[in-house]
């Protein structure tokens, strides 16, 4: 029966750890989201705001590296308060100035 516990234990503070772990902040030096082109493809107010601005072969495609400036343009307008994130709300703010701007 000890050995029981002494295998269980382990694995239920793990698994109650995971939420808590699930919840700390990641670093503004980690990226998030490993394809640019990801967060375009998921918005067409960003991917029509990307092509106009930042497809540079005119192909009405974005590639990664065009992906990337335009995620780096986004976040400079959208990151207000600059600690180096873009929150829901200064992702939905940044939205609705591309979308009344352009």
């Amino acid at each position: 029966m000890r050995a029981m516990v002494r295998l269980l234990l382990p694995l239920c503070l793990a698994a109650a750890a995971a939420p808590v772990i699930a919840q700390q902040s990641t670093p503004a030096s980690v990226s998030v989201a490993p394809h640019a082109r990801d967060l375009f493809e998921r918005d067409w107010v960003l991917m029509n705001w990307a092509l106009k601005f930042h497809d540079s072969d005119h192909d009405i495609l974005i590639s990664e590296s065009e992906a990337k400036s335009a995620a780096d343009d986004f976040r400079k307008m959208a990151d207000t308060n600059n600690d180096g994130r873009v929150t829901p709300e200064e992702y939905r703010a940044a939205r609705a100035f591309i979308l009344a701007r352009y």
